[in-house]
């Protein structure tokens, strides 16, 4: 072999280690991508499960001050079912915009009673409820900057490339239910 030739066969031989290499290096990312989705949505799992062990305790603490108000504790079960049942992103997203509803209609009724604004346990709950909600939020905006990112990749060249080799597809953003953008009607009780 003539000297020109090793260097032309050196030089195709980095080549093809240097396509393989970037080839690897893509489907890592993607992979690891793909994998912090599923860690992401785990991570709002934790704090679903938190907040849904505290709704008995709220519900059985309200229910000493508000018999009369069955509806509010009828929308709340419906909404923790619905929760339960649902097994997509959206159907999870629609699930708990019912529940944070239910919550937020709970605690407003609540304002009616002063003896259970000023009971203590309730005070707990619901501060451990509102700051998990808030941890939720923040665990929901990470998912979906995450699946945001990904979506991007797998579809941008080289990595669309590799993506589809893999059939990997888009992953599903946690979206917001139409009725949570929704204004808030707020009534006050005339003074007595």
């Amino acid at each position: 072999m003539h000297p020109g030739e090793i260097l032309v066969t050196v030089a195709i031989g980095f080549t093809v280690f240097g396509l393989i290499g970037y080839g690897v290096s893509i489907y890592n990312g993607l992979i690891a991508m793909k994998n912090n989705i599923g860690r992401s949505w785990a991570n709002i799992d934790v704090l679903l499960k938190q907040r849904h062990d505290e709704l008995p305790k709220l519900v059985k603490t309200c229910e000493q001050y508000m018999q009369h108000e069955r509806a509010v504790f009828d929308k709340l079960s419906e909404a923790r079912s619905a929760l339960m049942s649902a097994r997509s992103v959206g159907e999870r997203a629609e699930a708990e915009g019912m529940l944070t509803r239910a919550l937020g209609k709970m605690f407003a009724v609540a304002e009616a009673y002063p003896n259970l604004k000023a009971d203590q346990s309730f005070l707990q709950l619901q501060t451990r409820i509102s700051q998990i909600e808030n941890q939720i939020a923040d665990r929901r905006e990470f998912y979906n900057d995450t699946v945001t990112t990904y979506n991007t990749r797998i579809q941008q060249i080289p990595d669309a490339i590799v993506a589809n080799w893999l059939a990997l597809g888009p992953a599903e953003l946690f979206k917001v239910d139409e009725t949570d953008r929704q204004d808030v009607e707020i009534r006050f009780a005339a003074a007595s």
